[in-house]
């Protein structure tokens, strides 16, 4: 069984890990398909059902229950003595739930065109002036449900296009410092530590702020972001990275590589800096959570993301105002997909952690009973023999 087998056995049988992969790939698979799911357009508004609250779902009609689900339509008033706006439903005629419906036109995928959603409503004689909002609606009437998909896009793409700014730049420094040693470790080592001093959030809301100040558009202002974000970020890997190639460095298989007169080059990439990937893959996994929640914070104070690009943190940048929070709580619910998304990435993280520590204790050529643990060769006494 090949190494790689073997950390895919130990995953599979570690439970956090298993409903952490679980539950990424259903939120990947829902902002994918977020076009799609939805039953409106992601910028699509209806300004009468601003601040509308979740639509509420009828499976009976006060004589018995069917199966068929269906909603009532809503109307804003105006309370004449507080002047707050609330939402009234209009029961005359029901808007049965349908699936496979026409709407909004839309690329799929961002290829193939076409205006057909998961779900939409439509009374029996065709109406469909109705509309429903699964987690209510924003204060231009948009569709959060809609809104809390598509920006799942950005918020999950954040963490691992800031790894592929972050993670070669680490490997690249921390290996050439733990490596050659000397004047070109201290230098580096000295650099290094100039950006692990510098503050990272402080430095990132400078350069959103600088970006949008200088007229960037969203994207120059998301992409700049990010960069930031690595520049920040990369010092600390970095450190551990070169601790790792000092102590591989002296390895047997490193010695006899450079015996049989293998360059400097061939020893770093090709027999040493692969022999941290098991670290990598770690980190990477617990790096992406923190991205994402930093992003969620500079979007959520007005530093990140801006119209039309959204994302989770954008979404809750209302909820700067305490008192649109008292009045529509269901605001928060893209906080809610924060919360899961980064709880997902932190038991991923930990069953790789658990798995890579169990691994590193058994042979490259060893095998796993069924239990997991290695089957002794012949001659040798079992692990928990005595």
């Amino acid at each position: 069984m090949t190494r790689g087998s073997r950390l895919g056995r130990r995953l599979r049988g570690h439970r956090s890990a298993r409903i952490g992969l679980w539950s990424i790939a259903v939120i990947v698979v829902l902002v994918a398909c977020a076009d799609f799911i939805g039953p409106y357009g992601v910028r699509e508004q209806a300004n009468e059902f601003a601040y509308a609250p979740p639509t509420r779902i009828y499976f009976g009609d006060g004589t018995g229950y069917r199966l068929r689900p269906h909603i009532y339509k809503v109307e804003a008033t105006i309370d004449p003595s507080t002047y707050a706006r609330t939402f009234v439903e209009d029961r005359s005629k029901p808007y049965f739930v349908r699936l496979f419906v026409r709407g909004t036109p839309y690329r799929l995928f961002g290829l193939i065109r076409t205006d057909i959603h998961l779900f939409g409503v439509r009374a029996a004689d065709g109406a469909n002036d109705a509309r429903i909002f699964l987690f209510g609606a924003d204060p231009f009437g948009r569709d959060l449900f809609m809104r809390v998909l598509a920006g799942g896009r950005v918020s999950i793409l954040v963490g691992p296009f800031t790894l592929l700014l972050l993670i070669p730049l680490a490997v690249l420094i921390g290996g050439l410092s733990g490596y050659a040693g000397g004047w070109v470790d201290a230098v580096l080592q000295r650099i290094g530590e100039g950006f692990i001093m510098l503050p990272g959030l402080p430095i990132v809301l400078i350069v959103g702020a600088a970006l949008t100040e200088a007229g960037a558009g969203p994207a120059g202002v998301f992409f700049g972001v990010m960069g930031a974000l690595a520049a920040v970020g990369w010092a600390r890997v970095a450190r551990v990275v070169r601790g790792q190639v000092m102590a591989l460095r002296e390895r047997e298989y490193v010695q006899a590589a450079r015996a049989a007169g293998a360059g400097h080059a061939r020893i770093l990439f090709r027999h040493i800096l692969p022999q941290t990937a098991s670290y990598l893959i770690v980190t990477a996994t617990l790096l992406v959570p923190g991205t994402m929640l930093t992003e969620a914070s500079l979007s959520f104070l007005g530093f990140g993301l801006r119209e039309p690009l959204v994302s989770w943190g954008s979404l809750l940048h209302v909820a700067l105002d305490a008192t649109i929070i008292g009045r529509s709580p269901w605001l928060l619910i893209p906080a809610g997909f924060i919360v899961l998304t980064a709880l997902a990435f932190a038991l991923v993280g930990e069953g790789l952690r658990d798995a890579l520590d169990t691994l590193s204790s058994i042979p490259r050529d060893g095998r796993l009973g069924r239990a997991g643990l290695p089957i002794p060769r012949r001659g040798e006494r079992p692990p928990n023999a005595r």
